[in-house]
């Protein structure tokens, strides 16, 4: 794509700032719909958060996801905000467009699809889609100025000045800095007088201090099925997922899913023995057992666990038949309802995204334009948060297209 010397000033139908998810389809969209389209973004690499998901593979959509229901699996001060955008490109057209690009994928669990070899597959479709559209792209190209008037919004860049009456900001979150995140986007919305909901990670493994955790840090590896769960009452959210002992705390799909709710100095539960009524079967093998009652308890949990856990009070360091009903039924009563508090999160270094962005209430849900005419914002830099497993890249296809589209009408070139 072309570079231009940076002593010229240019002039484009819109200006996508960030080449990730979402502004790289926006960019090709918009292109294709006829538009002039300068795609920039200050990092070395092209869609490195696409590069690094879903373990190199690329979770790029989920089946599951139902537009008509966005808060089952979005979050947001108002997660009703992308229900219009969602339902206007779903996962089926996602799909579709990877269908025609060749590229092979498979399907994991609850929804969830990869590619089968690798996400460079993905950028290269998404690079592909902004060449059918001519989109002259600039990387790496900082944008070190954005300024509003008579002719629109004028950028002053490491490879010139730029101009053109729509300027999208798809910059992302603070999530992951080592691979270019920014506060760009933000800093963007206050310039305008847009507000923010406050960033916090999401998706991110939490954290547990002091002796309190010291017995568990030796567990560090050890991966299991647990029903985890944050939140009281009507707030109440549980998954059903695997976790992760780490030698910091815990991770792993159940723990990043809830640490999107979790609030800090409130606790989170988890059974740790799902589907098993612990108190009625350590009972039932108190009558015929002698065995130790870790090796009992093996059957249900790992067996390092079972070693961790009973090392805590003498009275579960005997045989099964030795132990009292009462401790019995508090050993099933602690590991059936683990509640503890995290002291923190990994952060941003380790969160996969970031809660929290431009307030939804400043933002068109049908084009992604905010109250100050011209400036668009979509995928993560917007508070709407997915949750793991495709969610948070079909939010930036969906939102990509719809701002796509938004940009064209005004032109009078394409249908909202």
């Amino acid at each position: 794509m072309p570079v231009h010397p940076s002593s010229d000033s240019f002039t484009f139908d819109a200006i996508v700032v960030g080449a990730g998810a979402a502004g790289l389809f926006c960019a090709g969209v918009a292109g294709q719909l006829g538009l002039k389209v300068l795609l920039v973004d200050h990092a070395e690499k092209v869609a490195e958060k696409i590069r690094i998901s879903g373990g190199g593979r690329c979770n790029f959509t989920n089946r599951e996801l139902d537009p008509r229901q966005p808060h089952r699996h979005f979050l947001g001060e108002n997660p009703h905000f992308c229900r219009s955008a969602l339902a206007r490109y779903t996962p089926q057209d996602f799909i579709a467009l990877v269908q025609r690009h060749g590229i092979a994928f498979h399907e994991k669990h609850k929804g969830q699809l990869f590619g089968d070899r690798s996400s460079e597959d993905f950028i290269r479709m998404l690079l592909a889609e902004c060449g059918a559209g001519g989109v002259t792209h600039w990387q790496p190209c900082a944008v070190q100025s954005v300024r509003h008037g008579s002719a629109g919004y004028e950028l002053q860049t490491t490879r010139g000045t730029v101009t053109a009456p729509s300027l999208v900001i798809a910059t992302g979150g603070l999530s992951i800095p080592k691979i270019g995140a920014t506060d760009f986007g933000y800093r963007v919305a206050q310039q305008f007088g847009l507000r923010l909901v406050p960033p916090r990670p999401a998706l991110v493994p939490l954290t547990f201090d002091g002796d309190a955790w010291a017995p568990f840090a030796q567990l560090a590896g050890l991966a299991l099925p647990v029903r985890i769960e944050t939140g009281q009452k009507k707030e109440r959210i549980a998954f059903d997922e695997d976790l992760l002992f780490t030698h910091r705390g815990l991770s792993g799909p159940a723990v990043l899913q809830v640490s999107s709710y979790w609030r800090e100095g409130t606790p989170v539960r988890v059974d740790l023995a799902p589907g098993a009524d612990l108190a009625h079967e350590l009972l039932q093998a108190k009558a015929r057992s002698r065995k130790l009652l870790a090796n009992e308890l093996a059957q249900w949990v790992p067996s390092r666990l079972a070693d961790a856990w009973t090392a805590q009070e003498a009275t579960w360091q005997r045989p099964v038949n030795e132990a009292g009903d009462k401790a019995l039924q508090q050993l099933a009563q602690r590991l059936s309802a683990w509640e503890l508090v995290p002291t923190g999160t990994e952060g941003y270094r380790k969160a996969e995204v970031t809660a929290g962005g431009v307030d939804t209430r400043v933002l068109s849900s049908q084009t992604l334009e905010s109250t100050q005419q011209g400036l668009h914002f979509i995928g993560e830099v917007v508070d709407v948060t997915g949750w793991l497993g495709g969610y948070n890249f079909q939010w930036a296809w969906a939102s990509a297209y719809a701002c796509a589209h938004g940009l064209a009408a005004r032109l009078g070139k394409g249908s909202p």
